[in-house]
């Protein structure tokens, strides 16, 4: 993790708390709150369905469901562990009530439209090797993935979302990338 990053998390959560506190008032500091965190959710449940429509309504339901919960946000760990942890609870409960696990699609809604057709193209492709090895890894290797590289969070920050140590979730990490790297010819950067 570089240095400016380490120093930038403090400063969100100390933000995010205080924002967190007026939103239990003050609808206006929940939107922000939303709009600061809405692409780390969004890509999370993306990443976790593999289909927008599925990604787009589950973000929806975690933010109600942190709008509504707010209250019991008790500031112990960052603001968005604890909206993450949320995002991993409606996952769960989008599983059980599908019983299977839908095929990831491409995912469009990442993409730049500006970007040349080739450099789309490539993307699309690299999206669909890493999707297609995401499933086959074990879960809670692909779980620590998604939370890390995904969401940004930390290593921290996901042992929190995932009940376990900073250096477990680093564990499952490093694992998983070394796995994606057998199945795909894409690299992922390793900072935590």
């Amino acid at each position: 993790m570089t240095t400016s990053s380490v120093i930038a998390i403090p400063e969100v959560s100390k933000e995010d708390e205080l924002l967190a506190e007026l939103a239990r008032q003050d609808v206006e500091a929940f939107a922000e709150l939303y709009r600061r965190h809405f692409q780390r959710v969004y890509r999370y449940h993306l990443a976790r369905t593999g289909n927008v429509v599925d990604a787009q309504d589950l973000t929806t339901q975690t933010f109600m469901a942190a709008l509504e919960g707010i209250g019991g946000y008790r500031a112990t760990g960052s603001f968005v562990a604890w909206l993450l942890g949320i995002a991993r609870r409606k996952i769960a409960q989008h599983y059980r009530s599908r019983k299977r696990q839908t095929a990831l699609e491409t995912v469009q809604a990442l993409s730049d439209p500006a970007s040349p057709p080739e450099a789309m193209a490539g993307q699309r492709i690299q999206l669909e090797q890493v999707s297609q090895a995401l499933r086959n890894l074990k879960p809670e290797r692909a779980e620590a993935l998604v939370l890390c590289i995904c969401s940004d969070l930390t290593a921290a920050e996901a042992g929190r979302v995932m009940g376990k140590s900073a250096a477990a979730v680093k564990m499952l990490v490093w694992r998983g990338l070394r796995e994606l790297r057998q199945r795909t010819a894409f690299t992922f950067q390793e900072e935590l």
